[in-house]
Order: C-alpha cells, then sequence, then structure tokens
C-alpha cells in the first residue's frame, strides 16, 4: 500500500519524545490512478508501445553526442485503409496491433518503439549509424514475410514500408534528420503501391468468392455481356477495358456485409436489406483507396441505380447514372435471372429478355 503520514511528538514533562501521534491515509487508489494517467499519456491505447508525445521527448533526450549516429526508421502499413473499407475498423485495429508486436521482436535494447500516427510507427535507434538501420529495416521485411508466410489461411497480407535516415553530428538537427526518413518512407511507398493494393484486392475477390454465391465464372460472363453491349453502343477501347474490370469487381463491397445476409435462401428482412444496399459505398471506398480501381470507383458506387430512381445508394435517375453503371446493371441482372439461386431456379432466355 501507498500511505500518506503525517504525525507529531508528544513530550513529557523534560521535553522527552514519549509518544507520536497523528495520521495515516491510504492513498494506493490515488496513486494507482496518477500512474494510469502518466502511462496513457505516454502509451498508445491500441498497442501499448510509446505514444507520439513520449517519442517526442525521447528524441530531445537521446540527441546528444553521446548517442550519434542516432538513426531514425520510419514504417508505415501499406493498404490500411483497404483494409478498414473492406473487413472493417476492427479488422484494421487487429492489424495495427499485430505490426507492433512484429515490430517489437525485431527491436534490441536501447532501441525506442512507438506509434506517430494511424498506421505509421517510428524507432530510434541511439549509437546506430545507417548501415545498422539498413540492417534492421531488413530484418523487418525478413520478419513481415516470416509471419505471412504461417497465415496462408488469412484474407490479406502484411506488407510494410520503410524509411531511414541518420544523425551523425551536431551540424545536422534532428527534425531533419526526422523528415528525411519520411520522404524516403514515401518514395518507397509510391514505388510498392501498385503491387501491394494489387495483391489485396485479389486476396479480398477471393475472399468474397469464399464467403458468397459470388463466382469469378460470373464476373467473365457480366464482362461478355457487358463487352457486346459496349461495342454495340460504339463505346471506345478504355470504356470497354473498364467495363471488363467493373464486371469483375462491382460487388467487391459484399466482402463488408455479414456472410448469413449473404447467403440467406429467403427474403431479407427490411433490417437485413438496409445492411445489405451498403455495399456500392463500401465497394466505392476500397476503389478509392486503390491506385488501378481510383477510375471505376463511381461506376461501383452507382450500378444499383435505377432509371426511374427508385434504385440506391443516392437514387439517381435517368441519364445522370453514370452509362457504364447502367450497361452493368443490365447485365447482371440478366445473369442473376438466367442462373439458380438458393432462393429460385433461373428462368429462361426469353422470359429474362
Amino acid at each position: 500500500k501507498w500511505v500518506l503520514d503525517m504525525g507529531q511528538g508528544v513530550y513529557d514533562d523534560f521535553g522527552n519524545i514519549e509518544a507520536i501521534e497523528g495520521i495515516v491515509l491510504d492513498v494506493t487508489v490515488q496513486k494507482k490512478q496518477k500512474g494510469q494517467i502518466v502511462f496513457l499519456k505516454e502509451h498508445d491505447q491500441l498497442t501499448g508501445i510509446y505514444s507520439r508525445n513520449r517519442l517526442q521527448s525521447e528524441i530531445k533526450k537521446l540527441d546528444h553526442p553521446s548517442n550519434w549516429p542516432l538513426s531514425v526508421i520510419v514504417c508505415d502499413i501499406n493498404g490500411l485503409r483497404v483494409i478498414n473499407d473492406a473487413y472493417g475498423n476492427e479488422q484494421g485495429d487487429k492489424l495495427i496491433i499485430k505490426v507492433a508486436y512484429l515490430l517489437q521482436k525485431c527491436c534490441k535494447p536501447g532501441q525506442v518503439l512507438g506509434r506517430v500516427g494511424g498506421d505509421e510507427f517510428m524507432i530510434l535507434l541511439p549509437c546506430t549509424d545507417a548501415q545498422g538501420a539498413h540492417k534492421l529495416s531488413e530484418d523487418i521485411h525478413s520478419e513481415v514475410e516470416r509471419y505471412n508466410h504461417g497465415k496462408k489461411q488469412s484474407h490479406y497480407a502484411i506488407s510494410l514500408s520503410v524509411g531511414y535516415s541518420t544523425k551523425h553530428s551536431g551540424y545536422q538537427k534532428i527534425d531533419n534528420v526526422v523528415k528525411y526518413a519520411e520522404k524516403y518512407l514515401k518514395n518507397t511507398k509510391l514505388l510498392n503501391r501498385q503491387s501491394y493494393h494489387s495483391a489485396i484486392v485479389s486476396s479480398i475477390m477471393a475472399a468474397l468468392y469464399a464467403k458468397s454465391q459470388e463466382t469469378e465464372e460470373h464476373g467473365q460472363r457480366l464482362g461478355q455481356y457487358a463487352r457486346l453491349i459496349g461495342e454495340n453502343l460504339g463505346l471506345g477501347l478504355a470504356d470497354l477495358d473498364d467495363l471488363q474490370l467493373l464486371s469483375k469487381l462491382h460487388d467487391i463491397g459484399k466482402i463488408g456485409i455479414d456472410d448469413r445476409i449473404l447467403n440467406k435462401p429467403g427474403k431479407l428482412t427490411d433490417e437485413e436489406w438496409k445492411m445489405m444496399k451498403q455495399h456500392p459505398e463500401i465497394g466505392y471506398r476500397i476503389a478509392l483507396s486503390t491506385p488501378q480501381l481510383e477510375h471505376i470507383a463511381k461506376y461501383i458506387l452507382h450500378h444499383h441505380e435505377r432509371w426511374d430512381g427508385a434504385g440506391y445508394p443516392r437514387g439517381l435517375k435517368g441519364d445522370t447514372i453514370p452509362l457504364l453503371s447502367r450497361i452493368l446493371a443490365i447485365v447482371d441482372a440478366y445473369d442473376a435471372m438466367t442462373e439458380d439461386r438458393v432462393y429460385r431456379q433461373a428462368m429462361s432466355h426469353q422470359c429474362a429478355l
């Protein structure tokens, strides 16, 4: 226990202490609360590693000749926004926690790890030159690869971009060293952007095929139908290519819908239907955050609009609905009618027309 003791001596007629009187207060709870406040201020609540505030004070403390060369490593999780949009923020938080754990495994005693933003981490390496920083960055990539190799059933692989910089002397300002590390990180991220987003989208589509009635063959059929319509309308090659891509990925947002709703054999309740109608917007957010899909994001958003304005999510009508979305809506409806579903048998070609 922690106690606060207040007391005074009791003296006899000759000035000798014969007793002590006073009060002892139990302040254990207050002491613990104060410690918790300090801990929360200095640590990231999600991962338990140092917070941005604590890192700033650590940088000032370590910026001393005895710690030079002082290296700074910054790491950024690739595609976190896509994962948040596809699987929800809870899954994104789990990814952040896992990355923090992997980075902690790579750090040696004396090295300081913290989270400085939503998907960004920083490591301070006292008495470490650029070669040492490069070695740690390679160790981080190796650790992530080992983790991904052991998690082959996961919906997505962890991908990190890493940048670093080193302070060698007092002529360099530590703030500029951090900026150089962040610039290095940004360049690395730009180089990797296409590949990791492509990998994430592929894994999302694989997961969607596994959890719902959506199939790759369905996307291929839609692509064929849509291309025939596009050619008859005299669309250019760019639009025809976009139709092919849209046919494959229009329902990517269904990855964020509960499996029980996607595969329910009977009629959906009003609440279930409300949730189902969210999938174009989920798909739109995924496409917007993915470089290769940005240009078809609006088509994904509007592929369930209707000519009479009774569609969703925006209730657009007539020519205000993007042309490619209208084409996709027609071929999707036709394919749905002419294929067996859990809730009904397929119609004939003539009935569907």
